[in-house]
């Protein structure tokens, strides 16, 4: 990918004029009009409430407001702390707040156009600023409107209206005796519904997009939509629960909200969306504040005609270096800013140098390790995982002889990569010894190495023949993926060693890092670390119970702490014999400390799951993976970092997040709590740094940065809640809290924060309506079905469930995505039987895909005969 020198020449580059001609009240200049997001008048004072505060377990505390079980769960209040001694400004009136509107241009009231506003060249007037359409005519708040992010920047086809966004539908619940009540029964048309939420929202983003600065609440995490990054990281990466956060703790503890925010680094882009930007510094890396390390962003103000460079996290003027100075209009922005997209853009890439590595960044091994035992072959596991690879490496070209004939070298056009261009692959199989295949593209078939040494083994290979291109080998490849079940058809070993197995594939990818692929049919009772049957139905339903979802065996930790050092991520593919026990609490310990994932197959049948397990080695070999990663959130003055949920290794609190792998479905959560009151005249700011290597062998860092308003209003605070971070954050929490506190204290804590967060609405937004109604806040409409959902799932649900499902769906939730877990909590349902003659064909007149509609999913809406589709 060719990248941008942000030091290349430009006209701009010239020495400092003085001082007096950048001042407030300069003469406009050719640049006053052009609205430039992230930066406010050079005269504007800035905030100043001291470095990043120290990281501590702040939030874990027990919280009057809370309730009891709440206050018990140590965690589940969210953010229920007391707030911090608060630290007087030494300097109040300094702040890095932004303007919206133009440079010159008079202050409008909130919420209302102001003249010279546009909207698409093809758009309905009254479609934009009218109330009859359910998504337009969304505000930005107050503090928001301080930015300068180009409130017409364009974008096809034309320029957005800076108030125009999403809505979720009025849906007013009936008063008493109303239309919506009928002998005590509540009319269900009149009970919000998530599949209308989304459907609605989905027509409104086929013709719109979702500026990411003028539109302050996000879409719904489930609707596909083109984001335009103003200088907000669009919600695909990092979504706040709250878009307008409260001046102080004690505010925040009256809503029972979360603050926090969901990072999905990674995030795959819809089609139409810009890439990312790619940005090389050269050997001096890129511009960081002194003091604090945050990186280059939209939201760094300069001054002194663009000498200092001042941090918008802790407020230190820094000397801009030399070869990246430019001189400021007199709004104080400066004169290059639109060529340079760390100014403009959210969601940027940095290129950096050798002080940021660990190691020489290679393109990414990947190294599949197969179980070949007794049980993967009775099951047709082996062979459908070995089918599952073809598949993931070469799609539909793995049967072309003709392809293989005519290939030379890994450009050939007849085989598209599926991997990147320096990426390569290993093959390892395991059952009572190891296996090490040969692939070099010089053989004839594949040669295997046996390593029956399990107390102390080794690779015999060296990394040429282990590791080779998929595409120089193709056809050695395919052949011995195709003899393999052919191969071990005979095996009489029904026990496994995977351990020793992952020690020697870990010793193997220590010197560049990598990704590791295992498969596992039966639990793995042979050799060192051998597990056993822990899972014996007599600690269900007791305080004892969570011992089965953590690993007590150390040489297993100690596996994954060295997985996680030298860069290694695992992902497991386990199939169940017969729904036996797998211990997936102790296996999938390394998948979720690396970094990696684990799919299980309960009572794997080949003709049956097949298929998904190939989509599923297609989607983890394809999808933009990337390993030897640090991650490090940071956020503004007043507040600090009280904990993380995810799936990672964390030594300390405080230090960065070590992951051995990342990839484009990993998201994570970060709570915040208080160390000082926050000013609602400045602006709340939130950057993620991932420092990682591509899987093209390129070390770099993606920051994501997200702004949000703050206020001492709670009618505003709750005006703009992100209902799927906050469902998001409460069941990455509740996850966490699995291993310490029992499922029944769980699911109360659960209740309790529902009931807390819509009593808290109830008293602080909706004094108007009469005692004993229920009132449901705007933008958490359907938060009860969710957390209906959540409490139903394997992980949380009452009664006898597997440990193994319960294990598994507990790690899944705290990887998952706001985009997987509202899917997982309410899937979509449409109806095959019923639908239109016109469905899931291009509309005449748009070209969309014409989607039928969702059904809700309860079972008074299941028909007798009928048949329905289920994404979850």
């Amino acid at each position: 990918m060719a990248s941008y020198n942000p030091y290349q020449q430009n006209p701009y580059q010239q020495a400092p004029p003085p001082q007096s001609q950048y001042g407030q009240n300069g003469p406009p200049s050719q640049y006053a009009g052009t609205p430039q997001p992230g930066y406010g008048p050079p005269g504007t004072p800035q905030q100043d409430q001291g470095y990043f505060p120290p990281q501590g377990q702040a939030g874990m505390n027990s919280d009057g407001g809370m309730g009891g079980l709440t206050g018990q769960m140590g965690g589940m209040g969210l953010g229920g702390d007391a707030a911090a001694p608060y630290r007087p400004n030494k300097k109040k009136n300094r702040h890095a707040y932004h303007n919206l509107e133009q440079p010159s241009g008079p202050q409008q009231a909130f919420g209302a156009p102001s003249a010279g506003q546009f909207g698409y060249a093809n758009a309905d007037t009254a479609q934009q600023y009218g109330s009859e359409h359910p998504y337009a005519g969304q505000q930005v708040t107050q503090a928001m409107n301080q930015f300068p992010a180009p409130a017409s920047a364009p974008f096809s086809p034309g320029l957005q209206a800076p108030n125009q966004g999403f809505r979720q539908p009025s849906q007013p619940t009936p008063a008493a005796g109303g239309p919506g009540v009928s002998q005590g029964k509540v009319d269900p048309e009149q009970i919000p519904s998530i599949p209308r939420l989304r459907d609605s929202a989905a027509q409104y983003y086929l013709d719109h997009v979702y500026p990411t600065m003028e539109q302050h609440l996000p879409p719904p995490a489930a609707v596909p939509f083109v984001a335009h990054d103003q200088g907000n990281s669009s919600s695909k990466f990092a979504r706040l629960t709250l878009n307008n956060i409260p001046s102080t703790q004690e505010a925040l503890t009256t809503t029972a909200l979360p603050l926090g925010i969901v990072l999905q680094p990674l995030a795959p882009l819809q089609e139409g969306e810009q890439t990312v930007p790619v940005l090389d510094f050269g050997d001096v890396g890129p511009p960081r504040c002194r003091r604090c390390r945050t990186y280059i962003n939209p939201f760094m103000t300069f001054r002194s005609g663009g000498n200092k460079l001042v941090c918008n996290m802790c407020t230190f003027p820094n000397d801009v270096p030399p070869e990246y100075f430019a001189p400021t209009d007199p709004s104080g922005v400066r004169v290059d800013r639109a060529q340079r997209p760390e100014l403009t853009t959210g969601t940027v890439e940095f290129m950096v140098p050798k002080e940021y590595w660990a190691k020489e960044p290679v393109g990414l091994h990947w190294l599949f390790l197969i179980d070949v035992g007794q049980e993967a072959i009775n099951r047709g596991f082996l062979q459908a995982f070995c089918e599952g690879v073809l598949s993931a490496l070469y799609g539909d070209h793995q049967h072309t002889e003709e392809a293989d004939s005519e290939q030379t070298n890994g450009d050939s056009p007849e085989i598209p990569r599926r991997i990147p261009l320096g990426s390569k692959v290993g093959f390892v199989a395991f059952d009572r010894a190891m296996y090490f295949f040969n692939c070099n593209a010089k053989l004839d078939q594949a040669q295997m190495l046996v390593m029956p040494d399990l107390e102390e083994p080794f690779v015999p290979l060296g990394s040429e023949g282990l590791f080779v291109d998929p595409y120089e080998s193709k056809s050695v490849i395919a052949d011995l993926l195709q003899r393999l079940p052919s191969l071990f058809s005979r095996n009489k070993a029904p026990e496994p060693a995977l351990l020793p197995a992952l020690k020697a594939t870990q010793e193997a990818l220590a010197l560049n890092g990598g990704k590791i692929i295992c498969s596992l049919s039966a639990l793995p009772t042979w050799g060192p670390g051998r597990l056993f049957l822990r899972d014996k139905n007599d600690l269900h339903g007791i305080e004892t119970e969570r011992k089965l979802f953590q690993t007590e065996h150390a040489e297993w930790r100690t596996m994954a702490s060295k997985m996680v050092a030298s860069g290694i991520g695992v992902d497991f593919f386990l199939a169940a014999a017969s729904g036996g026990y797998m211990d997936i609490a102790t296996i999938g310990h390394i998948s979720a400390v690396s970094g990696g994932e684990t799919y299980f197959y309960p009572v794997f049948t080949a003709p049956r799951d097949v298929q998904r397990l190939t989509k599923e080695i297609e989607r983890t070999v394809t999808r933009e993976t990337g390993y030897q990663a640090l991650m490090k959130v940071r956020c503004s003055n007043g507040l600090q970092v009280s904990s993380y949920h995810g799936n990672f290794l964390q030594h300390n609190f405080g230090a960065d997040l070590e992951l051995g792998s990342v990839d484009a479905d990993k998201a994570l959560g970060v709570m915040f709590s208080y160390d000082g009151k926050l000013d609602s005249k400045l602006d709340a700011h939130f950057q993620c740094a991932l420092l990682y290597t591509t899987a093209s062998g390129e070390r770099r860092v993606r920051c994501t940065n997200t702004v949000a308003s703050v206020s001492e209003s709670m009618s505003e605070v709750m005006r703009f809640l992100d209902q799927d971070a906050i469902v998001s954050m409460i069941a990455k929490e509740a996850a966490s809290r699995m291993t310490e506190r029992t499922l029944k204290d769980i699911r109360n804590a659960l209740t309790e924060k529902t009931i807390d967060i819509l009593a808290g609405h109830r008293r602080t937004g909706s004094g108007s309506h009469p005692p004993g109604q229920l009132v449901l806040p705007e933008n958490l409409k359907e938060f009860g079905m969710y957390i209906l959902g959540l409490l139903k799932s394997r992980a949380f649900k009452a009664g006898h469930e597997p440990s193994d499902r319960r294990t598994h769906t507990m790690r899944f939730l705290k990887s998952a995505s706001p985009l997987e877990l509202s899917l997982f909590l309410y899937p979509r349902i449409v109806a095959l039987h019923t639908l239109p003659d016109n469905s899931c064909f291009p509309d005449p007149e748009t070209g969309h895909l014409i989607v039928p509609p969702c059904l809700r999913a309860s079972f008074g809406r299941i028909e007798d005969g009928g048949a329905y589709l289920v994404d979850d």
